[in-house]
């Protein structure tokens, strides 16, 4: 039984022009950037999950302190102003005026608490989406990096090729 082995040949086509040399080059440097993008894409998604898991929490802790120390709070102050205005010979105006000064004043500290934790889990996202950022730009220009090197490696073999054969 005789074996017969088949060479393959490799047609390689040489772009005419230069601009048809880096087009060339530049598809094939895409075509390898794509996986790289995915993975990206998939640790982004990541990054976002995990804030989110973060952020869950804090919100709920958040909303707890709420109920738990501003609620009883403004709920002692009406009742103590319902037991001020029960009908009596002498209105005051000073109970509405009390009311409204108070009610302005937990809702600027309600709303201090608000953008200071809003502040500070928006400061902790942009380091993380930052850090993230950087990652996949480092990641990205190393891969431009060895993919220009590469091409520059083939482009070179390529031409020695093309010198042999003529």
């Amino acid at each position: 039984m005789s074996l017969t082995l088949r060479k393959r040949r490799i047609v390689v086509e040489m772009p005419a022009t230069v601009m048809g040399r880096m087009k060339a080059q530049a598809m094939r440097a895409g075509d390898r950037l794509v996986p790289v993008a995915d993975q990206a894409k998939v640790a982004a998604a990541h990054r976002i999950e995990d804030a989110r898991y973060w952020a869950a929490p804090k919100l709920e802790g958040a909303a707890h302190r709420v109920e738990d120390q501003i609620a009883p709070a403004v709920s002692a102050l009406l009742t103590q102003a319902a037991s001020r205005i029960d009908p009596t010979p002498a209105k005051s105006r000073r109970w509405p005026t009390l009311v409204l000064v108070t009610g302005l004043a937990l809702g600027a500290a309600g709303y201090m608490f608000y953008r200071r934790n809003a502040q500070q889990w928006t400061d902790h996202m942009k380091d993380s989406a930052s850090d993230a950022s950087r990652w996949v730009s480092e990641r990205a220009d190393q891969t431009t990096d060895k993919v220009s090197s590469n091409a520059e490696q083939a482009a070179e073999k390529v031409d020695q090729a093309a010198k042999k054969m003529s």
